[in-house]
């Protein structure tokens, strides 16, 4: 689990949080060993973060739909405030830290443009982001949209952990009719081979997400193209 997600907006503030994720113990014997935790994310039995903002809540899920408890001081209880959350499939915000825009290839550019309206015939989505993963995806849960942590060339691998960020956010938002996908493939179907392997990331609302994975496939094709008619005229 990642304890404190989103821990250098804690001085100003912001909205952190933890997230957790439970699979089965796959090995025999007591003790666990890393092959029980090198799982891919569809074999997750159980999945949820809490957000500490305004209010304290834990949204979870354990395969059978998302829900959201609401912490009430006054009995030191958590309440069911959000029953059977749906994310919205057309979205309404867009998080992203435009400042790697410089690092992004022309695939990045061009799906965000199509984000914002600027390509494509979309109507624009609004620009949301705080730098908190727990606190971005939770509006979009409930509002609609999508964050974005894209590959750049400072990161050519992504920059968060498929087992404890990628994986237990992409479970709690497919059970919430949502996707996840690293730009190529289904997060939950990405097998692990370290405990910190980091991956990029588009999680959110269906169609947004789609989006990425057809506009990064189309710009895979196109430098596939190039790539052979270069070597078509190489003498």
């Amino acid at each position: 689990f990642d304890p404190l997600d989103g821990s250098s907006n804690i001085d100003v503030n912001v909205p952190v949080g933890t997230i957790f994720s439970v699979v089965q113990k796959i090995t025999r014997g007591r003790q666990g060993v890393m092959e029980d935790m090198l799982q891919p994310g569809r074999r997750q039995v159980a999945s949820g973060y809490v957000i500490y903002g305004s209010s304290t809540m834990l949204v979870y899920t354990t395969g059978t739909g998302v829900h959201g408890f609401t912490l009430d001081p006054s009995i030191g209880e958590f309440l069911l405030s959000h029953p059977n959350i749906r994310i919205p499939d057309d979205g309404r915000y867009l998080s992203v830290n435009d400042s790697y825009e410089t690092y992004w290839d022309e695939g990045t550019r061009q799906l965000m443009r199509m984000y914002r309206g600027l390509e494509g015939g979309r109507a624009p989505l609004s620009v949301r982001y705080v730098g908190s993963l727990v606190a971005d995806f939770h509006r979009n849960l409930l509002g609609g949209g999508v964050f974005c942590y894209p590959a750049n060339t400072q990161a050519p691998g992504g920059k968060l952990r498929l087992l404890y960020e990628a994986n237990p956010l992409a479970f709690i938002c497919e059970q919430a009719g949502g996707a996840a996908s690293d730009g190529i493939q289904r997060v939950l179907d990405i097998a692990p081979t370290d405990l910190h392997q980091r991956v990029p990331l588009f999680i959110g609302s269906t169609r947004d997400v789609v989006l990425a994975t057809q506009t990064f496939a189309r710009h895979a094709a196109r430098v596939s193209r190039s790539d052979n008619l270069s070597k078509e005229r190489a003498p």
